[in-house]
């Protein structure tokens, strides 16, 4: 704790229409940006994924040197050994982004937001993240998602799991079947493990889908992010 704390995280916002009530963090996937995730996900809906009562965040990861580009810079969350479900993490770089991001939730609870009226999750690397994040170090979390998204075999986060007594945030997994990066079998074993340690999970599957996003997925993704953040009523003072 002896070191200045780190800058905060760039970010792209889309502000709700009306009150603030809750808040979406939306993790971009290796090598993208917030403003990237944001735009990709407004080219897929002709309009931004917008809300009446919910701040979407999308902020973007500090570049870092990345072991799979042969340690060339890149805009991720972490760094890894390499793209597979069947090496060790790489923890260190791990915790230190959860400490970033933790930053980034509370300033969402000094904006009077209760942890349970947020939501994290990401695509590809950024749902790693999110899962990250929330299992290991924010259990009071809303929900997670997590978009062509996958664990490693022993992750901390099934350890973390092993540990817990409490309550857990819902997980929503999207994957397609055609993915040649992340394959559609480390998404489904993630679920399957998780689901194991008590997570309430479901994983949509998309017959055909490479690496990518789709409009349906999108579509089904914000009506899970409504059910899981509903409208508050107005509170009578």
């Amino acid at each position: 704790l002896g070191m200045a704390a780190s800058a905060a995280l760039q970010r792209s916002v889309v502000s709700p229409a009306s009150r603030h009530t809750a808040s979406l963090i939306f993790l971009h996937g290796s090598g993208d940006t917030g403003q990237g995730a944001r735009a990709w996900i407004k080219q897929i809906l002709n309009q931004d994924m917008a809300f009446q009562h919910i701040k979407v965040i999308y902020p973007t990861a500090p570049a870092r040197p990345y072991t799979p580009m042969k340690g060339a810079f890149s805009t991720v969350w972490f760094d890894r050994y390499k793209i597979s479900n069947d090496c060790p993490e790489h923890i260190e770089s791990i915790d230190s982004m959860c400490r970033r991001l933790t930053d980034l939730i509370n300033d969402e609870v000094k904006n009077g937001i209760a942890k349970n009226r947020i939501l994290i999750g990401g695509f590809s690397m950024g749902g790693g993240m999110a899962m990250h994040l929330a299992y290991r170090f924010h259990q009071d979390l809303a929900g997670v998602f997590a978009l062509s998204s996958f664990l490693n075999k022993d992750s901390a986060v099934y350890q973390a799991l092993k540990r817990n007594e409490s309550g857990l945030p819902e997980l929503f997994q999207c994957h397609g079947t055609a993915d040649e990066l992340v394959l559609y079998s480390w998404g489904e074993e993630t679920n399957k493990m998780l689901k194991s340690l008590g997570v309430s999970a479901t994983l949509h599957t998309f017959p055909d889908l490479n690496h990518e996003l789709n409009r349906t997925e999108i579509e089904k993704l914000k009506s899970w992010i409504v059910k899981k953040l509903p409208v508050e009523a107005a509170k009578a003072n």
